[in-house]
């Protein structure tokens, strides 16, 4: 397992995921925006009405530091990717951060997959700080 350091986002990114994010199957090309410093926009390429919100989870969980297993890292081609983390937009609620399921991005090749952390008790759903 390899604890993976934090990598900013800073441009406009066309990604191509080696394998479909959790539910989005069978969309992998995807376009990732800036909305704001540490929020992204990452719309599927081929469907439109496809989108999700990523954070770049340092300025909001600066602990976060996931360890992700050598094969996952080959799979997607480099050992120091990008890391953001899926966000849920509050309705009414407080927004919430995925922490158990990164998107790691190889920010040289566009390269980008969605893994689940094993073995560990990071959240799915944790609240961001205000």
């Amino acid at each position: 397992m390899s604890e993976l350091t934090m990598t900013a986002v800073t441009t406009e990114s066309a990604l191509h995921f080696v394998t479909p994010p959790p539910g989005l199957s069978p969309l992998t090309e995807f376009a990732l925006s800036a909305v704001t410093d540490e929020l992204y926009s990452l719309r599927a390429v081929d469907a439109d009405g496809v989108r999700l919100f990523l954070l770049d989870p340092r300025p909001f969980f600066p602990d976060y530091a996931p360890r992700v297993s050598e094969e996952v890292l080959a799979e997607l081609g480099t050992s120091d990717p990008a890391v953001l983390v899926v966000v849920r937009p509050g309705e009414g609620e407080a927004p919430t951060a995925n922490l158990l399921a990164p998107v790691l991005v190889d920010l040289e090749t566009g390269a980008a997959l969605q893994t689940i952390l094993e073995n560990s008790d990071q959240p799915l759903r944790a609240p961001l700080p205000r």
